[in-house]
């Protein structure tokens, strides 16, 4: 385009060929996808205005020399190296003209590069007087629509919307006019109901070669279930199917029948253990196919995928979500909800009118119970999100929830259909083990002791220390594994897949000691197993790992303590087996009344629900939402990721000091990597076992250091593992 600048607004200038995107093309561009990502929640026209306003301060003449001298357009303003912020002009016009409802549109066009502000910040950045050089065009003033009935843990969440709505647009606007052949590869993935055609084809093959056994037939029942049930209206369902009861497969049937009911346009299933996010991604992608399924979590690395068109369009989907199914973890799904930054907040307004999957909901963090069930609640009555919970273990989520401290008790979510009525009984259906506490408290070798009278078994501990404690003293007859968090995640992984592959054979002893990593997610049939004390969903999470085709009759999980070695680790661990003992011992603890027993005790021991008070920085107009992001982190990792001498890992870590850092060889080098405690690592340090080859990147390189069998050791210095693995 060869216009003169002196005519035109640029808002971007491509090359090589510095063809000129003008600030009302882009932003006639970024207004109208605004205003259809927004109109999905029913505030079609504050996204339109968003995109109209968003970029004004670009008319701005040092904003325009800027952009012409730093592409080289114009040789006369090469010396402009910095731009004056634009930003703040946008949402200052908002404030003026639409005073009524000024945060939710100057918050995000005030943010839309350097992510949300606190509610002091946001007031001083648009303290600034509109610059004389910028226009206030009148054909932008037009009647906004009332706003619906919100709750006070609303607000922030719409203006958090409202934003992703601006930011995602006005990316793919910029990324349609700038790149032009990036933006060709996003969307174009099958329909809900093309999906659904798919994965009805993939059960009619899994029918005709299943066997006609008991379990197979509950199985069955409960995909009928899912399907009969899911024509009900956008709500809150739960699907509590006992471990083996087929409750993954089930829930996509259900969420894709009730997507097509509703007019819901993707399936995000959120889980909270990267191992069952690999296996159930891995089968979603089986039956859809891998370009209809995308896996988002930290553990994926984009090269694994051979094919270099997928590739890119599944990276660039990890931006916005615009996918029929996504997979991915809680950690992610929870914490973009609550950041401020334009790039997790992207993907946000995807989540709308969705279907959301929580996987093993029981294990969402009780410090951020209050405002992950207040998020819930907004997300289905705001932005028209359906959300199943999925477990064998149902926490309580509905009604008023009561802690220790009366004040922070809160109402939680108001209604939950349950799928599988509760006259059904499965649990009683599928009931193939029994508990058994040993009631008197149990030394190491007394636990090993009873494990070497079973050929094949499994224990589970609670610490890393235990695990590796128990298994130096196990029997060398047969074959002994060792599974836990000081072993890198491919060692984990090599080591599950060793593990079936011998329980498929069955032909010598086999005795494997874990800690709770392999409780949920890993698809193994022992026909005993030991678990220590722990809470009693985790402890029917172990017995999942027993007897789970039903081959063995009536099996037995064993509960026991190892108070004459050591006390449980003080947190969370030692209150939900307090609640679990507070009980009393009179209960079939497969039901659901006993669950519920169970998580009214654990509550009663919970001081607040809400520990980093993201209620005090969110719930008001005054929203502090730099704060509450940084507040907001379900986990406090307290570790440092270390290198360690594995298989492969070596020859990656050889490339890494020859060719330094980059993505792709971070990803691999994570799946040889240890998370070590602070103060264990120091150790390390101080004895000189650490290198630093880069800065802030760590590696144990010396073998002496990482055993074949149980991983990272620090001669004699235990790490404990006092979070649940």
């Amino acid at each position: 385009m060869n216009t003169s600048t002196s005519e035109v607004i640029i808002s971007h200038i491509r090359k090589p060929d510095m063809e000129i995107q003008t600030n009302e093309e882009h932003q006639l561009g970024v207004a109208k996808l605004a205003e259809s990502f927004a109109a999905e929640f029913g505030m079609g026209e504050c996204g339109r205005l968003l995109g109209l306003l968003h970029d004004k301060g670009k008319e701005q003449k040092e904003w325009q020399k800027y952009i012409q001298g730093v592409t080289g357009y114009n040789k006369e303003y090469s010396h402009v190296k910095n731009g004056p912020n634009h930003a703040y002009v946008g949402a200052i016009i908002a404030q003026k003209q639409y005073p009524h409802i000024a945060p939710l549109i100057a918050q995000p066009i005030a943010g839309h590069h350097r992510g949300l502000y606190d509610y002091i910040d946001y007031i001083e950045e648009t303290k600034q007087e509109i610059p004389k050089d910028v226009s206030i065009d009148e054909a932008i003033l037009f009647q906004l629509p009332q706003l619906p009935k919100l709750e006070k843990y609303d607000l922030h969440h719409l203006v958090r919307m409202l934003f992703s709505c601006l930011v995602d647009s006005d990316s793919l606007d910029t990324e349609s006019f700038m790149t032009p052949e990036q933006s060709c590869l996003r969307g174009s993935q099958k329909s809900m109901p093309k999906l659904l055609k798919m994965l009805e084809k993939h059960l009619q093959k899994l029918k005709e070669k299943a066997d006609e056994t008991e379990v197979n037939k509950i199985r069955n029942y409960v995909q009928a279930q899912c399907v009969s049930q899911s024509q009900g209206g956008v709500g809150f369902y739960s699907l509590t199917v006992p471990t083996g009861g087929g409750k993954t497969l089930s829930s996509v049937i259900w969420a894709l029948h009730h997507a097509i009911k509703n007019g819901l346009h993707r399936i995000i299933i959120a889980i909270p253990y990267t191992s069952i996010i690999v296996q159930t991604a891995a089968t979603l992608k089986l039956i859809f196919g891998e370009n209809n399924v995308l896996e988002h979590h930290s553990n994926v690395n984009p090269e694994e995928v051979k094919n270099e068109e997928l590739r890119e369009r599944l990276q660039l989907a990890t931006e916005n979500w615009n996918y029929p199914i996504i997979v991915t973890t809680n950690v992610q799904l929870f914490e973009s909800l609550f950041s401020n930054k334009r790039s997790d907040c992207r993907k946000l307004h995807n989540i709308a009118k969705s279907v959301i999957i929580l996987d093993e909901v029981q294990t969402l963090p009780m410090d951020f119970y209050k405002p992950i069930t207040n998020t819930l609640d907004t997300l289905n009555r705001v932005f028209g999100t359906s959300i199943l919970f999925t477990t064998a273990s149902q926490p309580i989520l509905c009604g008023r929830i009561e802690g220790a401290n009366p004040k922070e008790s809160f109402d939680a979510i108001h209604t939950i259909h349950e799928i599988i009525p509760p006259e059904v009984r499965l649990y009683e259906k599928l009931r193939r083990v029994k508990l058994q506490f040993i009631e008197e408290p149990c030394s190491y070798d007394e636990i090993v002791e009873m494990l070497s009278k079973h050929r094949i078994v499994l224990c589970i501990v609670n610490t890393r220390r235990d695990a590796k404690e128990i298994f130096d003293r196990l029997p060398q007859d047969g074959i002994r594994l060792h599974l836990s968090r000081m072993m890198c995640p491919a060692h984990i992984s090599a080591t599950i897949e060793q593990l079936k592959e011998i329980l498929k054979t069955n032909d010598q002893p086999i005795r494997v000691v874990a800690t709770q990593l392999i409780e949920a997610g890993v698809d193994i049939d022992f026909p005993v197993v030991f678990r220590q004390e722990a809470g009693l969903d985790s402890i029917l999470q172990a017995a999942g790992r027993c007897n789970r085709e039903g081959k063995y009759g009536l099996s037995t999980t064993y509960v026991y303590s190892l108070n004459k070695e050591h006390t449980l680790p003080p947190g969370f661990i030692t209150q939900t087996n307090n609640a679990r003992i507070a009980m009393g011992k009179n209960h079939d603890w497969f039901s659901p009344e006993a669950m519920t027993s169970y998580f009214r005790q654990l509550h009663s021991r919970i001081d607040s629900f809400d520990k980093k008070q993201i209620a005090k920085l969110l719930y008001k107009p005054a929203c502090e939402f730099e704060q509450a992001a940084h507040q907001f982190q379900l986990i406090d990792d307290q570790t440092i990721p270390v290198i360690i001498n594995w298989n492969d890992s070596i020859n990656f870590y050889h490339q890494l000091i020859t060719q330094g850092p980059s993505y792709s060889l971070m990803k691999k080098l994570g799946k040889y990597s240890v998370n070590v405690r602070r103060r264990n690592f120091k150790e390390l340090q101080s004895i000189g076992a650490v290198e630093e080859p880069y800065e802030n990147i760590y590696a144990i390189i010396n073998p002496i250091f990482y055993q074949p069998t149980t991983g990272l050791t620090l001669n004699n210095q235990w790490l404990e593992e006092t979070l649940i693995q």
